[in-house]
């Protein structure tokens, strides 16, 4: 009996420490299964602040009344980019395309666009992005920390080395992001592939503030710690084809502030 006690007391160490990195650190809590849907609202001419005003009085609430999870909400900081950004997540692509189904036809909603866009149609066009989680994300979570400025950063891979790139976020990115002062909030794959077959690596940072933000990236660069992991990493040619990047702030209904 205390053999079978004594092994199995073993097991559960072994199977505890696999949810762990070889640094001791909780294994990611990423849910890979869910669904994240980047949408980008840019408005007919003179209706930006018409489209934020409308999520902010309806459609977050007709979003939740239909299942869908609101992520967050972003406005560039660049004034000149007319853009609502925000991010909805969705048990599965099923799921999504019910809940869209059902807040489409809802009465409530009805109401609402009859009403706001009783001089016009307020939104010119909406640009999708989807996405599920990737391995490397923190949990996903409302947060509100006053005064913060996001970063939304894209990158796409140079044909055939997506998971060289994960795996340098992994061993080396995050920690460094966050050792120069650098929060990671999210961290997501796009389902639809690029011209080279892959998916493309999105991610969010959180700043204090944009200068700061672009202060503590120049650091990050400078780093030698950084300079020797994008030197090993690649030996065999760059892992990046292209890096684009939004700095944002929140609006003041977005659960991630």
């Amino acid at each position: 009996m205390k053999r079978t006690l004594l092994a199995l007391t073993l097991l559960v160490s072994v199977l505890g420490s696999s949810q762990a990195d070889p640094g001791g650190k909780p294994a990611p809590k990423a849910d890979p299964s869910r669904l994240y849907e980047v949408r980008i609202y840019h408005p007919t001419p003179g209706n930006f602040d018409a489209i934020v005003d409308r999520f902010r009085q309806y459609t977050t609430k007709i979003f939740e009344k239909h299942g869908m999870t609101n992520i967050g909400y972003w406005i560039p900081t660049d004034t000149t980019r007319k853009e609502l950004i925000y991010i909805l997540s969705y048990p599965s692509r099923e799921a999504r395309d019910a809940s869209w189904k059902a807040f489409g036809s809802d009465p409530a909603w009805k109401e609402v666009v009859a009403k706001t866009e009783a001089n016009g149609k307020i939104v010119a066009k909406v640009d999708q992005i989807f996405m599920t989680e990737a391995d490397i994300s923190p949990k996903i979570e409302a947060s509100r920390k006053s005064g913060r400025v996001f970063e939304l950063r894209t990158y796409s891979p140079a044909p055939g080395k997506l998971n060289d790139l994960v795996a340098r976020f992994r061993n080396h990115t995050l920690d460094l992001f966050t050792k120069h002062g650098m929060t990671n909030v999210g961290y997501w794959l796009t389902t639809q592939p690029d011209e080279s077959g892959q998916s493309k690596l999105v991610y969010i940072l959180a700043h204090p503030s944009e200068a700061e933000g672009k202060k503590h990236f120049d650091e990050f660069r400078k780093d030698p710690n950084w300079v020797k992991a994008k030197a090993d990493s690649e030996k065999n040619g760059p892992l990046t084809t292209k890096v684009e990047s939004v700095y944002m702030k929140a609006t003041d209904y977005s659960p991630i502030q």
